[in-house]
């Protein structure tokens, strides 16, 4: 699985942070980094709660 972080729509807010901080991090700079664009299937729960907390919509989980 990959994540894909639609960059227009991401506002930084760290929610996704807060539910998968492995994943994302919000650093000073103020910008998201996804820290495992490709993490194992363990952590798939964890995506799915980020991606379904995303205020904005912003992150996807594609199967490739």
């Amino acid at each position: 699985m990959k994540i894909n972080v639609n960059y227009d729509l991401c506002t930084s807010n760290a929610v996704c942070m807060g539910v998968a901080p492995e994943l994302f991090e919000v650093r000073d700079d103020g910008y998201l980094y996804v820290l495992d664009e490709n993490p194992s299937e363990d952590l798939r729960g964890k995506l799915e709660e980020a991606v379904k907390g995303c205020p904005n919509g912003a992150i996807a989980i594609s199967e490739d």
